[in-house]
């Protein structure tokens, strides 16, 4: 059939409050700014810059936020229809330092996980190319349920499916029983994306990266993607085998928030277009470097044929 959607992103829609002064404590921030935010959510509006067709599944409030998160979705292109309005809980809400580093942030979880089956139905699973989800998303039911029955589906359907392990012992205490959630939704192969962070806190310890890419490749993914910050991107994949790239060197970082989203949504729309592993980390770079010279979002005038040119 006629794919007539690129990716379907499933997962947390938040508000975030990011603090208007650079590298100062939440505790010291004394003025916020207001930006949409949840992973799934950044890879959604950063897909449609990039002229891919996204639909985002997701909840929030019958409340102010939840009408200003439908309203940014609609201003960027993003399908809405699959966004679920909790009739009882707030739309959920993060508060965030802003960092030249790995940010400091404090949640308030309400609506974002109030993701139901019917939300995301067979047909709009077959008309898509890729199904994309988070850790974060995966951390809480009904979300967690829907997620993975909505997985199997589109693994059925011939979909590729990914994830964001943006894990934090924050959002989901339990860290063993998100390495079991984790396994689950890995058995369907995904594309996976993670950070140095992310596997600190997912392992409570340094771990190598042969560790990593063992661990993961044992649980069915076949291609690991491990950002390193500064440090740059190791790739690894069962048949292609390890690749490494240096981070693209930036005089000026403004904002932190969301690069890891737009580096993967570079990295999924590469894929897309059948680029190679190589080629589509380096494309993935290059939009996270664009990511990090803007606070919040990314810019709107993005050529990204001169991108991977």
């Amino acid at each position: 059939m006629n794919k007539s959607i690129d990716i379907i992103s499933i997962g947390e829609v938040l508000i975030d409050f990011i603090g208007h002064e650079i590298n100062t404590s939440i505790n010291r921030t004394k003025d916020y700014h207001r930006f949409l935010g949840g992973s799934p959510t950044n890879v959604a509006v950063n897909a449609t810059r990039l002229g891919l067709k996204s639909v985002l599944v997701a909840s929030c409030g019958q409340d102010g936020l939840g009408d200003y998160v439908i309203r940014k979705l609609k201003a960027n292109n993003v399908v809405t229809t699959q966004i679920g309005k909790s009739e009882t809980a707030p739309t959920s809400v993060i508060f965030v330092s802003k960092s030249t580093e790995t940010p400091d942030f404090i949640p308030f979880r309400e609506a974002d996980c109030e993701i139901v089956e019917t939300q995301l139905p067979d047909d709009i699973i077959a008309a898509a190319k890729i199904f994309h989800t988070t850790c974060f998303a995966l951390s809480k039911n009904p979300a967690r349920t829907t997620i993975l029955n909505r997985a199997k589906k589109a693994k059925e359907l011939g979909l590729k499916l990914s994830i964001d392990i943006n894990f934090s012992e924050r959002i989901w205490p339990n860290r063993e029983e998100a390495k079991l959630i984790l396994k689950e939704y890995l058995s369907n192969d995904p594309l996976v994306k993670i950070s140095e962070d992310d596997c600190y806190r997912l392992f409570a310890e340094v771990k190598s990266e042969d560790y990593i890419f063992d661990y993961f490749h044992n649980l069915g993914a076949s291609t690991i993607c491990l950002t390193k910050g500064k440090k740059g991107v190791v790739l690894s994949d069962v048949t292609k085998g390890l690749f490494f790239q240096k981070a693209i060197p930036l005089e000026d970082i403004k904002d932190t928030t969301g690069a890891g989203d737009a580096f993967w949504t570079g990295f999924l729309y590469a894929q897309l277009h059948d680029n190679d592993l190589n080629s589509s980390i380096t494309i993935a770079q290059k939009l996270a470097a664009i990511k990090l010279q803007n606070v919040g979002r990314l810019p709107d005038n993005i050529d990204i044929e001169k991108l991977i040119k």
